[in-house]
């Protein structure tokens, strides 16, 4: 058994049975962004590559282990959720498929800098720091995670073009508000976009999440994907974010009130 430290506890991952993921509403608790991320992203299923960047208790990474067998790395710049991602690991078992390193996508460790991924995803802070809309959060782990005090989204797609081998795959959650960004930026370093979807809180309502994948030296061809609701007119999750939530049995969890994602 791990040790759990402060205010943190043990979850299940969503309705899986079989990962566990340690969570602190003080320090850090995965939201829907990045199950929709997880969802997104293209992966090799038998072999490959895959990194994860702004890792945070290494949620994505595993997520991404029920549909792949490749090894998966997260990336995590501080210390204390580091901690959690490297114990997350542990009580799932999973030290042979997950590594956990700490170190900044500005200037990645070695033992990242020297390979080259199949697949990069990065779930990165969403705010600049000069947007008076968003005030930046006292508590210093969850202003990390979504301002752009310690990286930018300059910084993100920079470290993902050097890390993502030609014709590689990246993939971003964001806020719709920053496609154009997100396009131009991505070009920027030989990231050309190839599919795009936006997800809307529910019919009628304006995107407030934008999912972006890209090919590394690709040729230019872009698909925009039906959009995704999260909720029908009653609050409850829609038939096919039940099935995101909770796999091929989420059937049985279509009408289900939602439960509470960190926001």
């Amino acid at each position: 058994m791990v040790e759990l430290k402060g205010d943190e506890r043990i979850d299940y991952l969503l309705a899986d049975q079989d990962r566990r993921i340690i969570q602190s509403p003080t320090v850090f608790s995965f939201s829907i962004d990045a199950v929709l991320l997880a969802n997104f992203t293209y992966l090799p299923i038998k072999r490959g590559k895959i990194l994860d960047l702004c890792t945070g208790n290494g949620v994505i990474p595993l997520f991404l282990s029920k549909r792949s067998h490749a090894t998966i790395y997260g990336l995590e710049i501080q210390e204390r959720i580091f901690d959690m991602a490297t114990r997350n690991v542990k009580l799932n078992q999973l030290e042979e498929q997950l590594q956990v390193v700490k170190g900044d996508l500005k200037e990645p460790p070695a033992e990242l800098a020297n390979q080259r991924f199949d697949v990069v995803t990065c779930n990165p802070p969403y705010f600049r720091t000069d947007d008076g809309q968003k005030k930046i959060n006292e508590n210093e782990f969850l202003a990390y995670a979504r301002h752009e005090i310690l990286c930018n989204l300059d910084d993100v797609l920079k470290a993902c073009s050097s890390l993502v081998r030609s014709k590689g795959k990246v993939s971003i959650v964001h806020r719709p508000q920053r496609v154009a960004d997100l396009i131009t930026i991505g070009k920027k370093y030989n990231l050309e976009p190839k599919r795009l979807q936006f997800v809307h809180p529910k019919e009628g309502r304006e995107a407030n999440i934008v999912l972006i994948e890209y090919s590394k030296d690709g040729k230019p061809d872009l698909d925009v994907l039906p959009p995704i609701y999260i909720h029908d007119e009653d609050g409850h999750y829609t038939g096919e974010v039940a099935k995101i939530l909770y796999g091929e049995e989420g059937s049985r969890f279509h009408g289900r009130r939602p439960e509470k994602f960190s926001e």
